[in-house]
């Protein structure tokens, strides 16, 4: 087997592929590079503007302060009455939490790349049950001034606050959520005498600019939250899914909608005393994304992984038409053909980030095929050959655009082409003697060829 001619032609043509993962690899790496620095543009939005929001509120904050009677005993003594101050603050939820937004998203360029920042319209309805409170004034209680939490990500979004009234009377807002944990934010104070006696309807509007995410934690008995916006590319992430939904190429449209019974926000809220660092971003949330859909990076990325399987299919051309037509072709002209199948991948990497990704493919895919024609006319001697080549490559390329935009049938896509493929090879060879190429024929010794010479199968 050692001495076959078609051992060596096979393994000399994996030798050539295994060659061209090194490039292949370098590309990639440009490609990671590439798309690092295209998330800095995000981070530096982040930095300079505002950051991803996350809301909690409102809620009525009250504090409340105890006096704890407890028998205590030292040594042999017996046990005596004392009496600590206790200080916590109590959560009161609304009954009712519906909460309205819109959108506007505005491009930011920085260099070539471009990052997205949101400007959002927030109203705010929630009524608040004193039943809920369950909280009076005794004694041994003594309640301080309540105050409205609204508590964000990054309070550097926040804009006008164009009303925020309770029973229909402006109140002032007071910049700082009024947490002693540091949240950011603002917050409402009330008047403490007859809080927890009465219904509370409050509304609130305001303005708030941030990038990538917006969430609201539905703290309401029953909540509901209603957004538009002018993306076209929405994520809807987070622990809920709208309950309605409409995206179209001029903005989306999505409606929530959760209950205590699904979300269990009573509890949580009411078990944790006050809202630390530690816990308040974990609470669940509706939660809309501005998402950037895959990009440039991302679709030449994926191209990449079909790059073998590119290289394998023309190879495999190149083999079974030396083995029908006799012509041979030196394994330093598949490694050159392979080498310009690899530099497609560069010139579309470079291109999409000037003139988008589907131009790029085009002109990559019509250079790349421009030159391979011209080339293998100068191997094969011959247009007639080479231009099956040329149109062969042509098709392919149209092939890996289809699996790079139809991630739902890729798969099927892809088999299809592997089993055409195969197909093909088969049918064209069903009649070709295999052992014709490893054969040996005897030589005389007046041709002078070496035995060497006799097993060359490139000339």
């Amino acid at each position: 087997m050692l001495k076959s001619p078609l051992f060596w032609k096979i393994t000399t043509l994996a030798g050539c592929i295994c060659l061209l993962l090194i490039p292949l690899m370098m590309v990639g790496n440009l490609i990671k590079e590439r798309s690092d620095y295209r998330n800095e543009v995000a981070d530096t939005l982040r930095q300079s503007s505002s950051g991803p929001q996350k809301l909690i509120g409102p809620l009525i904050a009250i504090p409340v302060t105890e006096m704890v009677t407890s028998l205590e005993s030292t040594g042999d003594e017996p046990p005596k009455e004392v009496r600590r101050s206790k200080s916590y603050i109590r959560f009161w939820l609304p009954e009712t939490l519906m909460v309205e937004g819109k959108q506007q998203v505005e491009n930011r360029q920085v260099g070539i790349y471009e990052g997205q920042v949101w400007q959002g319209d927030i109203s705010i309805n929630a009524e608040f049950d004193p039943k809920r409170a369950e909280l009076e004034a005794s004694d041994t209680r003594q309640l301080g001034e309540p105050f409205v939490v609204f508590a964000l990500s990054d309070a550097r979004g926040i804009g006008q606050i164009r009303a925020m009234k309770v029973n229909g009377e402006s109140l002032s807002v007071e910049p700082g959520s009024g947490l002693m944990s540091g949240l950011q934010g603002i917050h409402v104070p009330l008047t403490a005498q007859g809080i927890t006696q009465k219904n509370i309807k409050l509304n609130a509007s305001f303005s708030l600019n941030g990038t990538g995410a917006f969430s609201v934690v539905p703290l309401g008995r029953n909540s509901e939250m209603a957004m538009m916006g002018d993306w076209p590319h929405p994520g809807f992430t987070g622990d809920f899914l709208p309950a309605k939904r409409e995206v179209t190429p001029a903005g989306y449209q999505a409606s929530w909608q959760s209950t205590w019974f699904a979300n269990n926000l009573d509890s949580k809220i009411r078990d944790v005393l006050s809202l630390s660092g530690d816990n308040e971003w974990r609470l669940p949330a509706f939660s809309v994304n501005i998402a950037t859909p895959a990009d440039q990076y991302q679709l030449t990325d994926r191209a990449v992984k079909y790059a073998i399987l590119l290289i394998a299919l023309i190879f495999s051309a190149f083999f079974v038409f030396e083995s029908l037509t006799g012509r041979q072709m030196h394994p330093m002209k598949y490694l050159l053909v392979g080498l310009s199948l690899v530099m497609f991948y560069l010139v579309l990497l470079a291109l999409s980030e000037h003139v988008g990704f589907t131009w790029a493919w085009i002109i990559a895919s019509g250079l790349g095929t421009t030159i391979n024609g011209v080339y293998l006319q100068g191997v094969l001697k011959s247009w007639r050959a080479s231009l099956p080549f040329s149109g062969a490559l042509l098709m392919l390329y149209g092939v890996m655009w289809s699996l790079l935009n139809a991630e739902d049938s890729a798969l099927l896509l892809g088999t299809g082409v592997l089993f055409t493929a195969l197909s093909t090879v088969m049918i064209l060879t069903r009649r070709f003697d295999w052992y014709s190429l490893s054969r040996t024929t005897k030589k005389t010794v007046e041709s002078q060829i070496s035995v060497d010479e006799e097993l060359r199968i490139w000339k």
